[in-house]
C-alpha cells in the first residue's frame, strides 16, 4: 500500500507543473462556460439571433460530449503532449471565432468548436492524471481538477458581468486567449510525447457517436419546446437512443466505453451510473437563481452567488475528500448521495416558501445547496480513482474519457428534465409566485430520486470495488 500523499507532494517539482497544466485546462473550459452564459444576453442585443439563444449552450454541450468521447482516439493518435496542444488550440480557435462573430450563425460555429476543444481538455485532465502522476497522487489531483468548476463558478460570472456592463462582450472571449496560449506552451514543454498505454484500441466508434449526438440533441430540443408532449417525446427519444448505444456497444469492435460498462453488476457499470446520478442531483441548480429572486427577494447578483454555494461545497469537499479517501473511501462514496439527498429534501421543504429576504428561510436554503455540493465533492475523487483501478489495462483511456462522456450527458439530460419538471409544475403557466413555488417544490422533490437511488448504487460500488478502491 502506497504511503498517503499530501498536497505538497502534488504541487512541488514536476508534479506541480503537471497539475497546473491539467487543472488549468479544466479551468479554461469551466470559466468559459460561465462567461458565455453571462454575456449571451448582451450578445443577442448586439448581433441578434434571439431565436437561437439556447442553441449557443446546446451545441457547446453536444460538441463537449463528442470531445470527451473522442479523447481516447486523440490520445492514441497524438500522444499526451500533442493531444493537449490540439485540444487547447481548438478551444482557442473557437474562442477567437466567438469574439469576432458578426451574427449568431458564426457565434454558434465558434461555440461548437469551443465545446469540442473544451470537452477534450476536460477528459484529458482525468486521463492524463493517470499517465503523468503516481497513483498515490491520483486522489489529490482529481480533487484539484474537480474543484476548478467551483472556482470557475465564482470568477466566471464576475468576469462576464464586468465585460457585459461595459458593453465589451467580445473582450470577454478575447480575455481567455492569452491563458489558452500559455497552457498550450506549458503542455508542449512538459507533457510526455507518448503514453504507456500502447495496447489500447484507436478505432473510432462512429455509430455510437452518431447515436450519442442524436440523443443529446433530442433531449435538448425537447427541453426547448413549449408543448409538453414534445418535451416528453424528446426525453423518450433520448432514452431510446441511449438504449441503442448500449445494444451497439455490446457487440462493437470500436467502443465508446470500456466493456461491460452498461450493467450495474460490473464495477465500471456501477461507477458510471453513480457518476450520472450525482450529476442529476445538482440539476435543479439551473432554476435556483430565478427562484431565489421570485420567492426570496434576492437581486440577480445575490441570487447567482447564493446558487454558487453548491459549487463551493463541491470544491471544499473535493479537497477534503482527496485527503480522507486513503482511510475512508468507502464511507465517502456512500455519504455522497446521502448528503445530496438531505440537501434536496431540505430545499423541497424550504425553497417553495415566500421569504422576501428572510434569513430564517435563506439559511436552510443555503445549507441545502451546500449539502448537495458537499455530497458530490466527497464522493467524486474516490469514484474517479476507482474507475482508473477497475478498468482493464488495455482500456484505460476509454475509461477516463468515458467518465467525462457520462458526466456531460447526465448534465444535458438532467437540464432537459429540470426544464420539463419546471414547465409541468407551472413555472411559466400560471407563472408568478404560485408557479415559482410549485416549481421549487417539484424540482427538489423529483430530483431527490437520483441521490436516493444513488445510495443503493453506492453500496454496490463499495461491494464491487471496496478492496480495489483503497489507494
Amino acid at each position: 500500500m502506497a504511503a498517503p500523499a499530501g498536497w505538497a507532494d502534488l504541487v512541488r517539482g514536476r508534479n506541480g507543473v503537471y497539475a497546473l497544466a491539467l487543472a488549468g485546462g479544466v479551468t479554461l473550459h469551466a470559466v468559459n462556460m460561465y462567461i458565455a452564459t453571462t454575456v449571451m444576453p448582451t450578445v443577442v442585443v448586439d448581433i441578434g439571433g434571439l431565436d437561437f439563444y439556447a442553441w449557443a449552450t446546446t451545441l457547446f454541450v453536444v460538441t463537449s460530449i463528442l470531445g470527451a468521447a473522442l479523447t481516447a482516439t486523440l490520445l492514441k493518435t497524438a500522444g499526451p503532449r500533442g493531444a493537449y496542444v490540439v485540444a487547447t488550440l481548438l478551444f482557442a480557435l473557437g474562442t477567437l471565432v466567438c469574439s469576432l462573430a458578426p451574427d449568431m450563425a458564426v457565434m454558434l460555429a465558434g461555440r461548437s468548436v469551443q465545446g469540442l476543444g473544451g470537452g477534450f481538455l476536460y477528459a484529458l485532465a482525468y486521463g492524463l492524471t493517470r499517465v503523468v502522476l503516481p497513483e498515490r497522487l491520483w486522489g489529490r489531483a482529481i480533487g484539484l481538477i474537480s474543484a476548478m468548476f467551483g472556482v470557475a463558478t465564482l470568477i466566471g460570472p464576475a468576469i462576464g458581468g464586468v465585460f457585459a456592463e461595459l458593453g465589451a462582450w467580445r473582450a470577454a472571449f478575447w480575455s481567455l486567449l492569452p491563458f489558452a496560449a500559455g497552457f498550450a506552451l506549458l503542455a508542449a514543454a512538459t507533457l510526455p510525447r507518448t503514453s504507456p498505454d500502447r495496447n489500447e484500441r484507436s478505432a473510432l466508434p462512429r455509430l455510437q457517436l452518431v447515436l450519442l449526438t442524436a440523443a443529446v440533441l433530442a433531449v435538448s430540443a425537447g427541453s426547448l419546446a413549449s408543448d409538453r408532449a414534445w418535451i416528453i417525446a424528446g426525453l423518450a427519444v433520448g432514452v431510446a437512443l441511449v438504449a441503442a448505444i448500449a445494444a451497439v456497444e455490446a457487440r462493437a469492435g470500436a467502443r465508446l466505453l470500456p466493456r461491460r460498462s452498461f450493467g450495474t453488476a460490473t464495477p465500471l457499470g456501477a461507477l458510471y451510473l453513480m457518476i450520472a446520478l450525482l450529476m442529476l442531483s445538482m440539476q435543479p441548480e439551473i432554476f435556483v437563481p430565478y427562484l431565489l429572486q421570485q420567492l426570496h427577494g434576492q437581486s440577480p447578483l445575490g441570487a447567482g452567488y447564493l446558487a454558487a454555494l453548491m459549487a463551493i461545497g463541491w470544491t471544499v469537499a473535493s479537497f477534503l475528500s482527496s485527503r480522507w479517501q486513503e482511510r475512508g473511501g468507502d464511507r465517502l462514496v456512500i455519504a455522497g448521495p446521502a448528503l445530496a439527498l438531505a440537501g434536496l429534501v431540505l430545499l423541497a421543504a424550504v425553497l417553495p416558501a415566500e421569504g422576501a429576504g428572510d434569513w430564517l428561510l435563506l439559511a436552510p436554503i443555503c445549507l441545502g445547496l451546500m449539502l448537495i455540493g458537499v455530497g458530490i465533492g466527497l464522493a467524486w475523487p474516490s469514484l474517479v480513482t476507482r474507475v482508473y483501478q477497475s478498468a482493464p489495462a488495455t482500456e484505460q483511456d476509454l475509461a477516463a474519457g468515458g467518465m467525462t462522456t457520462v458526466q456531460l450527458f447526465a448534465i444535458a439530460f438532467g437540464t432537459a428534465c429540470a426544464g420539463m419538471v419546471a414547465n409541468l409544475a407551472g413555472i411559466a403557466e400560471p407563472g408568478g409566485l404560485a408557479g415559482a413555488s410549485s416549481a421549487a417544490f417539484w424540482l427538489a422533490a423529483a430530483f431527490a430520486a437520483a441521490p436516493a437511488l444513488g445510495i443503493a448504487v453506492a453500496v454496490k460500488v463499495v461491494r464491487l470495488t471496496g478492496r480495489t478502491g483503497r489507494a
